[in-house]
């Protein structure tokens, strides 16, 4: 009788992971944030964001938030008791810029305004070439909103002039006197 061939039983492959999901950059913001949901609601109104997930506790507070502004994405949750982190609206201030590229920065500038972020250095051609600004959300994130702009030599000679001059005196070119970091 010939010797009966066993059966070879397929184990499933492991299914590959990649380490970074797809679509994401290395670096994404995550911010800490009180009302989570007014955030999610006030980027999406103020820079376009679009939302790509919600999880909330029952009580609606926001466990994790996921949205993408152009072609960057940003986390964001409420801050829960016992957390390592902070809401700058808590502590009065936060130590991060996020720096937003434009292609039309006027109309991204006036959106958020009137979304209800304050401008703390008005939106203006600088010497380096960009027009550029600094808003603060109703969350306590800071925002640079910025285009690459075509200037003069004599237009960026000028400006570079006066925003050393300002820095001479211990002045940010662009807020009133005093400047520091506090």
């Amino acid at each position: 009788m010939p010797a009966r061939k066993r059966a070879r039983t397929r184990r499933p492959r492991a299914r590959v992971v990649p380490p970074i999901p797809r679509g994401y950059p290395t670096i994404v913001p995550y911010l800490a944030v009180r009302d989570g949901v007014a955030a999610l609601e006030f980027y999406r109104a103020a820079f376009g964001a679009k939302e790509l997930a919600r999880r909330t506790t029952p009580d609606g507070k926001l466990i994790h938030g996921r949205i993408k502004i152009g072609d960057s994405i940003v986390m964001l949750s409420d801050v829960f008791p016992g957390a390592n982190v902070a809401a700058p609206s808590t502590v009065g201030t936060t130590t991060v810029t996020l720096h937003l590229y434009s292609k039309n920065v006027d109309a991204l500038w006036d959106r958020a305004v009137a979304a209800g972020a304050k401008v703390t250095m008005p939106l203006e051609n600088q010497y380096w070439g960009e027009r550029y600004g600094h808003l603060e959300d109703p969350f306590g994130h800071h925002w640079s909103l910025s285009m690459r702009v075509t200037m003069s030599r004599p237009e960026q000679a000028a400006k570079r002039a006066d925003a050393e001059a300002s820095f001479a005196r211990g002045e940010h070119p662009q807020r009133e006197p005093p400047f520091g970091d506090t």
